[in-house]
């Protein structure tokens, strides 16, 4: 016997130590248990190229988590144990091939005059979508926190109804309903423009023709100009250090290295958990598992068929490769120096072509183009690197787990192990295109396949970073899967909470939040 908690959760991401913090400060005795060597899951932050350069491994952007009911609960909090972050007034924008750029700021009329620049037209449409977002804002993110459950989704819609009326409140379903293409072209005349915000549909799975994902440009850009965004300083594990801090300060324990080989069960209840060095550790009231729903499958060994079933056919999205660049200079983007003031800086240069670059990744190609986003934290956050130098960090998406062949015909390599390299040059080629002399500046790279994010963290199944795509087929009601987006499982007092499990994938610890609540009877 290794110890006995009230809960006990599988895997240190975000959202199992979210869990773990509120339900300490409830009095629970919590152990969470990582098979990694740190703690965070997508969320950590080392020195991957070069000493002195901190770079993220996968997550960079935190405004979700600083934003969350979560953080506005235990922020401070975690403030006392070290949570800082750094406010980005130039959230993001795009890098165009034919010399032009477009970006969204917090400073002055900054958008407008960019928006301006392509289209007067737009420039308009996106002040009045501005003037009108506090009015928006309510219902949206009111459904995004609501509990997926048929009562709460009866008062989201009386509330709603009351508010917009059935007009209005229709006109939202058909916008939830939309895709990425569909609302930027009836919305947007100037393809940069509509390119610029679909792009953020790419982070969640949303091809611009994928039903479903129009809110995710709305909000993000709507977000991007109301309150910028927020970064970690010194890194991303800011907000993980300081979590493992404040629920230890609580009594409970945070063990990594320390993996677990199956959740035991005894009479069609969970009882704890078997590491895979032979201990168990007890849990009387609850055992939450911070793990893909495959991942929960082979932790459990089976429970229902209709259960199992739902969890073995759970969709992941293609993959991201990472590159991790140390710097001795930030780009000289062709667009203008401008763009070295960009926290993100895409280069996704058209619906069409994002189109074409899902379409291959989904077929298992490495995409001729793919689509990069380029992180410069280090021209808000200059801790992260050494004096006068810089990191950059680089997703390239989309990039399927199982290569398949090439859409460009360039190599014929299938193994990711000798695909890394020339695949990862095509994507600089793509950078260096838009900002030339760049690898002049690189001083070391570090590059993480789709296979090495998996290995790191199995929750990233095939690189999907968003554990899941959120296509309509599994979001809402249906993430996981129907009756369990409350994270229940057939099997009593086993839980299963992560990006996989509703509201999804991000930084705002809502599917951790929302589980502790539930089981802290609040």
């Amino acid at each position: 016997m290794a110890g006995t908690f009230d809960a006990v959760l599988i895997g240190a991401g975000h959202n199992t130590l979210a869990a773990a913090l509120h339900l300490a400060a409830k009095g629970w005795k919590v152990g969470v248990f990582e098979q990694a060597s740190v703690a965070g899951g997508a969320v950590k932050t080392g020195e991957y190229t070069l000493p002195g350069f901190r770079h993220d491994w996968a997550a960079m952007n935190l405004s979700l988590f600083a934003g969350s009911p979560f953080f506005k609960a235990y922020g401070a909090e975690l403030a006392r144990h070290g949570c800082e972050f750094v406010p980005v007034d130039r959230p993001f924008s795009s890098s165009f091939p034919d010399g032009t750029w477009a970006g969204v700021s917090t400073v002055g009329d900054e958008t407008l005059a960019a928006f301006r620049a392509l289209s007067a037209e737009d420039a308009e449409t996106w002040e009045g979508l501005t003037g009108r977002f506090g009015a928006e804002a309510p219902h949206l993110f009111g459904l995004l926190g609501s509990e997926m459950k048929l009562r709460a989704l009866a008062y989201f819609v009386f509330k709603t109804l009351r508010a917009k009326g059935m007009a209005g409140t229709l006109d939202m379903g058909r916008f939830l309903l939309s895709s990425p293409r569909a609302w930027l072209e009836e919305t947007f005349r100037h393809p940069h423009i509509r390119a610029l915000l679909g792009a953020w549909g790419m982070h969640l799975d949303f091809a611009p023709d994928v039903a479903g994902g129009a809110m995710f440009p709305y909000l993000e850009g709507m977000a991007g100009q109301a309150f910028g965004m927020v970064i970690g300083k010194g890194g991303a594990d800011t907000i993980v250090k300081a979590l493992v801090a404040a629920i230890t300060a609580r009594g409970g324990v945070v063990e990594t290295g320390a993996p677990v080989a199956r959740v035991l069960r005894e009479g069609g209840r969970a009882t704890g958990i078997e590491l895979a060095d032979g201990r168990r550790i007890i849990a009387t009231k609850a055992v939450i598992a911070g793990t893909s729903p495959k991942g929960l499958r082979k932790l459990t060994g089976g429970t229902t068929p209709a259960f199992d079933k739902a969890m073995d056919g759970f969709r992941h999205a293609p993959g991201t490769m990472m590159i991790h660049l140390a710097m001795d200079a930030l780009p000289d983007w062709r667009a203008g120096e401008q763009l070295k003031r960009f926290a993100y800086v895409h280069l996704a240069p058209s619906l069409d072509q994002m189109a074409r670059t899902y379409a291959q990744a989904q077929a298992g190609l490495l995409p001729d183009e793919p689509i990069l986003v380029v992180g410069q934290p280090t021209a808000f956050d200059p801790s992260r690197a050494p004096e006068g130098k810089h990191v950059l960090w680089v997703q390239v998406r989309m990039a399927p787990g199982t290569i398949l062949g090439d859409a460009k015909g360039e190599f014929s390599a299938t193994d990711w192990a000798i695909a890394a390299e020339p695949f990862a040059d095509r994507a600089l080629d793509i950078l260096e295109a838009h900002a030339p002399g760049t690898r002049a500046k690189i001083l070391a790279r570090r590059i993480v396949t789709p296979l090495e994010l998996e290995a790191e963290n199995p929750n990233l199944v095939g690189g999907d970073q968003v554990c899941g795509s959120h296509h309509l087929s599994q979001h809402f009601l249906f993430r996981p899967a129907r009756g369990h987006a409350d994270g229940a499982t057939p099997i009593a007092n086993l839980h299963l909470t992560g990006a996989a499990v509703w509201p999804g994938a991000g930084t705002g610890a809502g599917p951790g939040y929302l589980l502790a609540r539930k089981l802290a009877g609040n």
